[in-house]
């Protein structure tokens, strides 16, 4: 099958693909919608996992939230997505231990056109792979991380790379 819809796909160190997905908010519990526009001048790290009440994601998913307090130092904001509802995610958040007190927003992109386009979804199973996007403040992205299956990431690694990111940006001639 071909891409669901004709656009162009995320690549490093440009423009980040625009898009407007619902979320839930586990800190409120109530429910949104996300446009990446809306995030201008932050430092956003788009997060995609493969699905809620699986094995591998809520220890994922607690590792980032862990970290919380480096992510809001770096004024970065992370934002959790898959393909699943804001139904499903409000349900994983209250019933699976890990993610009690989630202080991420949980995107749901039940329509796969994001996963797509960020080149993730997986089109066997139609749902998304896990991808970590860095995007700067102006909306480039300045890291794509795609990993196999069950194999997790790491939150620290990740701080280490928007920390790396964010000196380069400061600090454009050294």
């Amino acid at each position: 099958m071909e891409n669901m819809m004709d656009y162009e796909i995320v690549k490093i160190d440009s423009k980040a693909p625009i898009f407007e997905m619902p979320y839930y908010n586990p800190e409120k519990d109530d429910e949104w919608v996300l446009h990446l526009d809306d995030m201008q001048g932050k430092w956003v790290v788009l997060f995609y996992y493969p699905a809620d009440f699986t094995f591998v994601c809520p220890t994922e998913l607690k590792d980032m939230a862990d970290v919380k307090e480096a992510f809001d130092a770096m004024q970065v904001e992370v934002l959790a997505a898959s393909t699943d509802t804001v139904f499903s995610h409000r349900a994983w958040t209250k019933h699976e231990m890990l993610m009690k007190n989630f202080p991420y927003k949980m995107l749901s992109d039940h329509n796969l056109s994001v996963a797509d386009q960020y080149n993730i979804l997986d089109e066997a199973t139609w749902i998304a792979g896990r991808g970590t996007f860095i995007i700067d403040p102006e909306g480039i992205v300045r890291g794509i991380e795609v990993t196999s299956g069950p194999l997790g990431r790491n939150s620290e690694e990740l701080l280490r790379k928007i920390e790396a990111l964010q000196f380069m940006s400061s600090n454009p001639w050294v």
